[in-house]
Protein backbone atom coordinates (compact mmCIF):
# COMPACT_ATOMS: atom_id res chain seq x y z
CA UNK A 1 0.00 0.00 0.00
CA UNK A 2 2.55 2.71 1.26
CA UNK A 3 4.46 1.51 -2.19
CA UNK A 4 1.62 2.98 -4.27
CA UNK A 5 1.11 5.99 -2.36
CA UNK A 6 4.98 6.77 -2.83
CA UNK A 7 4.84 5.84 -6.72
CA UNK A 8 1.59 8.13 -7.05
CA UNK A 9 3.23 11.07 -5.12
CA UNK A 10 6.72 10.50 -6.95
CA UNK A 11 4.59 10.93 -10.39
CA UNK A 12 2.99 14.14 -9.37
CA UNK A 13 6.16 15.65 -8.84
CA UNK A 14 7.71 14.30 -11.64
CA UNK A 15 4.23 15.25 -14.01
CA UNK A 16 5.09 19.07 -11.86
CA UNK A 17 8.42 19.35 -12.51
CA UNK A 18 8.01 18.61 -16.37
CA UNK A 19 5.46 21.35 -16.52
CA UNK A 20 7.18 23.81 -14.79
CA UNK A 21 10.38 22.85 -16.61
CA UNK A 22 8.72 23.18 -19.87
CA UNK A 23 7.13 26.67 -19.09
CA UNK A 24 10.38 27.89 -17.69
CA UNK A 25 11.96 26.78 -21.19
CA UNK A 26 9.35 28.61 -23.01
CA UNK A 27 9.45 31.79 -21.04
CA UNK A 28 13.31 31.50 -22.35
CA UNK A 29 12.48 31.65 -25.65
CA UNK A 30 9.81 33.96 -25.29
CA UNK A 31 12.50 36.21 -23.98
CA UNK A 32 15.16 35.36 -26.95
CA UNK A 33 12.14 36.40 -29.29
CA UNK A 34 11.66 39.92 -27.85
CA UNK A 35 15.56 40.60 -27.80
CA UNK A 36 15.50 39.89 -31.15
CA UNK A 37 12.43 42.02 -32.05
CA UNK A 38 14.22 44.92 -29.76
CA UNK A 39 17.69 44.39 -32.10
CA UNK A 40 15.09 44.64 -35.08
CA UNK A 41 13.87 47.80 -33.67
CA UNK A 42 17.28 49.82 -33.71
CA UNK A 43 18.32 48.97 -29.75
CA UNK A 44 21.86 48.15 -29.55
CA UNK A 45 23.14 44.58 -29.19
CA UNK A 46 24.70 45.57 -26.01
CA UNK A 47 21.32 46.80 -24.65
CA UNK A 48 19.51 44.15 -25.44
CA UNK A 49 21.86 41.88 -23.83
CA UNK A 50 21.98 43.51 -20.39
CA UNK A 51 17.87 43.63 -20.85
CA UNK A 52 17.98 39.60 -21.67
CA UNK A 53 20.46 39.20 -18.13
CA UNK A 54 18.09 41.02 -16.77
CA UNK A 55 14.90 38.71 -17.68
CA UNK A 56 16.63 35.32 -17.12
CA UNK A 57 17.69 36.09 -13.52
CA UNK A 58 14.28 35.59 -12.13
CA UNK A 59 14.04 32.69 -14.40
CA UNK A 60 16.62 30.95 -12.97
CA UNK A 61 15.60 31.76 -9.45
CA UNK A 62 12.30 30.20 -10.46
CA UNK A 63 13.96 27.26 -11.51
CA UNK A 64 16.00 27.07 -8.56
CA UNK A 65 13.71 27.33 -6.28
CA UNK A 66 11.91 24.33 -7.53
CA UNK A 67 14.57 22.60 -7.53
CA UNK A 68 15.18 23.43 -4.06
CA UNK A 69 11.50 22.28 -3.00
CA UNK A 70 12.03 19.08 -4.68
CA UNK A 71 14.41 18.35 -3.38
CA UNK A 72 12.92 18.64 -0.15
CA UNK A 73 10.08 16.82 -1.37
CA UNK A 74 12.06 14.18 -2.13
CA UNK A 75 13.37 13.99 1.20
CA UNK A 76 10.33 14.40 3.20
CA UNK A 77 9.19 11.37 1.04
CA UNK A 78 11.95 9.17 1.27
CA UNK A 79 12.22 10.07 5.46
CA UNK A 80 8.47 8.80 5.76
CA UNK A 81 9.11 5.37 4.12
CA UNK A 82 11.90 4.98 5.98
CA UNK A 83 9.87 5.37 9.39
CA UNK A 84 7.21 3.02 8.29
Amino acid sequence: MKNKRQNASQRAMSTTGYAYAFLLILQTMLIGVSAENRIQQGDSPIEVLIWMINQCIPVLKQASSLQEKQKKSLLRTHRRSEDQ
